[in-house]
């Protein structure tokens, strides 16, 4: 299936700053994620991405980037408020910028 341009235009993708991080019960891979977005409130992502991270603490103060307009998802009794980016197959690297940026800039 392709996706158009229109598709790709359709998701908001901005920076975010991940401010805590912790482990779902009864979830080997899950982690929830509570992330700075730039908006009042902090963001609650639920990402399976736990078996990548010996100390899943460590990913707190990182910057990345997320998807900040899925439809919110329950998943085991969370909701996941968003989608983390990154890379790999066998392993995961989160789309960081180069340089501090600001919470919620617009991934363009």
């Amino acid at each position: 299936m392709n996706a158009t341009f229109d598709d790709f235009m359709k998701l908001d993708i901005r920076i975010g700053t991940i401010k805590e991080v912790g482990i779902v019960p009864d979830a080997d891979k899950l982690l929830k994620l509570m992330v700075d977005c730039g908006e009042d409130s902090l963001k609650q992502i639920v990402s399976g991405i736990r078996e990548f991270y010996e100390d899943p603490q460590e990913l707190v103060g990182i910057q990345c980037a997320f998807v900040v307009n899925l439809e919110p998802r329950t998943i085991r009794g969370f909701e996941s408020q968003g989608m983390i980016l990154g890379v790999g197959e066998d392993s995961f690297s989160p789309l960081i910028p180069v340089g501090p940026i600001a919470p919620g800039a617009k991934v363009q």
